[in-house]
């Protein structure tokens, strides 16, 4: 006796590059062409941080909206992601954050006062 295959289907084309086209036509940040496949963190996080100064358009600090930039990359791709681009794409956070003066290596902090998780 034979069973069949119950795998979900796969999403469709246009729900699958609804993230590239955020990508490509933020209306928070205009990002260079290619910023996500450069090869150096560095000049990744320098194009970010230019792109989020230059924004009249962007509804945080040029930080947060570079970060976010990044960070929605990296979650959207990253499982396609090789573990090299992964790793590029990481320590231009650390280079993003060294860019806008803040610390390094630590995962942000809550705004409130107090022990964690105190309410």
């Amino acid at each position: 006796m034979t069973t069949k295959s119950h795998r979900a289907k796969p999403p469709s084309r246009s729900l699958r590059l609804w993230s590239q086209a955020v990508t490509e036509h933020s209306n928070a940040l205009d990002l260079e062409g290619g910023v996500f496949r450069l090869r150096s963190p560095r000049r990744i996080a320098e194009s970010l941080k230019q792109s989020a100064e230059q924004s009249e358009r962007r509804k945080a600090s040029p930080f947060q909206s570079a970060m976010s930039m990044l960070n929605f990359y990296l979650n959207r791709a990253g499982r396609n992601l090789p573990a090299e681009r992964k790793q590029t794409l990481n320590a231009a956070k650390d280079e993003l954050r060294r860019l806008f003066q803040r610390p390094v290596g630590s995962p942000a902090r809550s705004r409130r006062s107090g022990p964690a998780g105190a309410h």
